[in-house]
């Protein structure tokens, strides 16, 4: 199962928090941005992304994981 988030990671202090607890969790997570996508552990793959834009982030997990709600504090607000 996948639990899919858009976040919004535009401040070097809010990746790498992301980045520590990604690499905690014992599953895949990636990080898209248009046709690019890499590893939500890599904080040189995430720096390689458009940070002023939102991305897609895809966690291999049930949606109700612990990390899944650890996100919800960089959440993208579309108003």
């Amino acid at each position: 199962m996948l639990a899919e988030r858009l976040l919004l990671l535009n401040d070097i202090e809010l990746v790498k928090q992301f980045v520590a607890h990604a690499m905690m969790q014992n599953f895949d997570i990636e990080l898209s941005s248009g046709k690019y996508t890499v590893d939500a552990k890599s904080i040189m793959g995430i720096f390689s992304l458009d940070l002023t834009k939102p991305v897609k982030m895809i966690a291999h997990c049930e949606g109700f994981d612990p990390f899944v709600s650890f996100c919800e504090q960089y959440l993208y607000d579309e108003k």
